[in-house]
């Protein structure tokens, strides 16, 4: 059976969809962007202050289902451009530690709200 996670501590959808789902020992959470949960700002207009707002969003999304960081097994990081990848490697290294998840990182033209980033994960729920 499924489950619908939410949490205020995350940006809440901008459209017909779920913040994330948990189902059958996973959770899958819909595409984070760097918005300020609080305020419903962007997290200013450079690379390193959106990835690292994404990363926090996203962690507290995971804890919301119960899981952890540690827990999450893939993500697929949407970025504005492919020149931003090293930067976002640094800081996302920062949030995962020793067994890395598998990663798809995809240049996209357009993100919602003109974000220049966006993550979406599949954790293990525990």
């Amino acid at each position: 059976m499924k489950k619908i996670i939410t949490t205020k501590k995350a940006p809440a959808a901008i459209g017909p969809y779920s913040q994330a789902i948990a189902v059958n020992g996973m959770v899958y959470t819909s595409g984070v962007i760097p918005v300020i949960p609080e305020t419903g700002q962007l997290a200013g207009n450079r690379i390193e202050e959106q990835t690292r707002q994404v990363l926090n969003n996203l962690s507290e999304l995971i804890k919301a289902s119960g899981s952890e960081m540690k827990d999450i097994v893939k993500t697929t990081v949407f970025i504005k451009d492919m020149n931003d990848f090293a930067v976002i490697n640094e800081i996302y290294a920062e949030y995962f530690s020793g067994d890395y998840p598998c990663r798809s990182c995809i240049e996209a033209a357009r993100l919602p709200k003109d974000v220049l980033i966006e993550i979406e994960a599949i954790a293990e729920l525990i």
